[in-house]
């Protein structure tokens, strides 16, 4: 099975946490980014790669 260019691998998603908060992430296929909902960001994923810097994170509207 393929994954589209934007798709995280499963196996790196089950491990990954928000770097801020230590909780776990969400990923949004259709915006490509991983949710952080205690911390309100999202993190983007640039070609299947999470970029997980709080820098790089769009804060979540309310």
């Amino acid at each position: 099975m393929s994954k589209a260019a934007g798709d995280i691998d499963p196996k790196l998603l089950e491990i990954l946490v928000c770097p801020l908060t230590k909780g776990p992430l969400e990923y949004d296929r259709s915006a490509s980014e991983l949710i952080s909902r205690k911390a309100g960001l999202a993190y983007p994923v640039r070609d299947g790669i999470p970029i997980m810097l709080p820098d790089e994170a769009r804060r979540l509207e309310e």
